[in-house]
């Protein structure tokens, strides 16, 4: 038997140069094809005008007195602006700080203090959400200054404010205004620059949650994010002909590597539909812009393929494209397949640590490659997994998988003891997923080593009862996780979106019985019409299991008010049993 171990050889050698090279080498060399669509604000640009505009950007930053290495933040939704300042600042060497267009006050202020931001972009809106005035709370002083003068006491960094817009505002710079702002002699500087800049240097911290609550800033360089861009674009057999439709956010690395980075490296054109995704709107644009590749979460395909216009959407230009960030089941992955056009699609797995990539399915994988497993590792990339003790397990052995290569960020901002943590002394990124991998290399994911559920003293994988539960016809997704209890420690809990009401509680039971052991059949069923998710279209299981456990102690409460005696929280045969059994007699019977 073989281990746990795979490396990506390559004869297409990494990418070594800057992302504003790459930007110039695209410009000569696809200069009059589209580069940048962006819909909704009804701005198009060729390579050679989204080039033009970058270095009278990247002038203008010069031009206010910022240096290479300093941080530089955005807090937008997706614009143009969003993608003229990300390589704005890498051309001029500044490291561009991204911050979730959902947080709010407290959390935007942590990421700025946090990096020591110089300078922050920032829209004036979007949605409820005020920006501006949640800016103005937090520097009143920017109200009572010249925009050159800005001192804060809470953001002491903090010395340039830059709206995206053309509405004045006290103390801020207006997009166009700093866009306009470089003249000559600073465009001149930016050209010497250019020279001293090298593809090791950060260029983008991108906040990630941290085990404490607090984000973590993973600090990447050109050369992670380039090479990530450009190898997986060739997973996708993405190429100048393409036009990717990129509904997914910018700030994530999901928008600005597996979107902006991959047509820059390949001239394919970029397309965004909106400033956030609608399923209606996306569907349109892959329509209406003839795009043949589109980026997506399982739950962006599935909104899609369940609109009411999808019927009548044109998509059969659509061929490849990326979906990522959670498993795809089966019935979605032929949906998406068939119905969208999209025969090519890859499978991607990483986290924002390897820029993100490290794992991509190809086309010619087989259909069940591309459900049952990520794909196998990227070029110039190592992975391995691992026991407890850190030993490479024998292939198809679950453990941890790790990550090492091109691709592994330097490490957390100002974050020496969570970069340790996290990145061994080996220089192994460990990733705190638990997965298997076969003997061609093909990685399946079987859940989260924290979301590992431990029943009776059974190590129990959400991912198989997920893999189970989806095969039932009445099911649409479905997602497994642990809760408490107090004679166990955990038990299994599954919240299922149903396509139709043709299963119930029991039936769940009873169909997961014909396949799995006894102990791993969910205890608590509970339908749901949707999920709480992230921005980014990923499941928060944290927040289900807090829900559920709050509703569980709600329903004791009131059961035991009712009938003056134990809940029933445990099912009646465990109660016919008794609680006097030891917990290995109970794991023999549950078998």
């Amino acid at each position: 038997m073989g281990m746990s171990y795979a490396s990506g050889p390559s004869v297409v050698p990494l990418l070594y140069k800057t992302i504003g090279n790459a930007l110039d080498d695209a410009a000569a060399t696809h200069g009059e094809r589209d580069a940048l669509v962006m819909r909704h604000q009804g701005i198009r640009l060729t390579y050679t005008q989204l080039a033009e505009r970058v270095t009278r950007m990247a002038a203008g930053l010069l031009a206010l007195g910022l240096e290479p290495g300093d941080r530089v933040g955005i807090w937008s939704a997706n614009c143009t602006e969003w993608v003229v300042t990300q390589l704005a600042t890498a051309k001029a060497g500044m490291i561009l700080v991204t911050i979730n267009p959902a947080y709010n006050a407290s959390e935007a202020e942590y990421c700025l203090r946090k990096v020591g931001c110089r300078a922050l972009v920032v829209a004036e809106g979007f949605r409820s959400h005020d920006y501006i005035a949640t800016i103005l709370d937090l520097v009143p002083e920017a109200c009572s200054v010249p925009s050159a003068a800005l001192r804060s006491d809470r953001l002491p960094m903090l010395e340039r404010l830059i709206v995206i817009g053309h509405s004045a505002h006290p103390g801020i710079l207006t997009f166009a205004d700093v866009e306009a702002g470089g003249n000559a002699d600073v465009v001149e500087v930016l050209g010497r620059l250019d020279s001293t800049l090298q593809p090791d240097q950060p260029i983008n911290i991108q906040f990630t949650s941290g085990t404490t609550g607090a984000p973590k800033g993973a600090t990447l360089t050109h050369h992670n994010i380039l090479n990530n861009g450009y190898f997986s674009a060739l997973r996708m057999g993405l190429t100048e002909g393409d036009r990717l439709c990129i509904p997914v956010p910018l700030y994530h690395c999901f928008g600005m590597v597996l979107g902006v980075l991959c047509c820059v490296t390949t001239g394919a054109s970029m397309i965004f539909p909106g400033a956030t995704f609608d399923p209606g709107e996306t569907l349109r644009c892959v329509e209406e812009e003839r795009c043949t590749a589109l980026h997506g979460v399982p739950t962006m395909m599935l909104a899609m393929l369940d609109h009411r216009d999808f019927a009548v959407a044109g998509l059969d230009t659509l061929r490849t494209g990326i979906m990522a960030g959670a498993l795809c089941p089966a019935p979605l992955m032929r949906r998406v397949t068939e119905d969208m056009h999209m025969r090519d699609v890859t499978i991607g797995y990483g986290m924002t640590e390897v820029s993100p990539l490290a794992f991509q399915t190809t086309a010619s994988d087989s259909f069940e490659q591309r459900v049952e497993t990520v794909g196998r590792v990227h070029h110039f990339v190592e992975a391995k997994v691992v026991d407890a003790e850190g030993r490479v397990v024998p292939s198809g052995e679950p453990g941890e998988v790790l990550f090492r290569g091109y691709s592994r960020m330097l490490g957390y901002w100002d974050d020496p003891d969570q970069s340790a943590e996290a990145i061994d002394a080996d220089g192994w990124m460990h990733s705190g997923d638990l997965g298997t991998m076969d003997e061609d290399g093909y990685l399946r994911i079987v859940g989260r080593l924290k979301d590992m559920i431990i029943r009776g003293g059974e190590n129990i994988y959400p991912r198989e009862i997920e893999d189970a539960l989806l095969q039932h016809p009445a099911v649409q997704d479905a997602h497994v996780f642990g809760i408490p209890d107090e004679y166990y420690g955990e038990v299994v809990c599954a919240w299922i979106r149903r396509q139709d009401n043709g299963i119930d509680e029991e039936g769940v039971r009873a169909f997961c019985a014909a396949s799995l052991a006894r102990y791993k059949l969910p205890q608590h069923v509970r339908f749901v019409d949707e999920y709480p998710m992230t921005v980014t279209g990923k499941v928060q299981k944290y927040v289900m299991r807090e829900q559920m456990m709050a509703l569980l102690k709600e329903n004791t409460n009131n059961h035991r008010r009712e009938n003056d005696g134990p809940s029933g929280a445990i099912p009646d045969r465990e109660q016919r049993i008794g609680h006097d059994r030891s917990v290995a007699d109970r794991r023999r019977t549950d078998r």
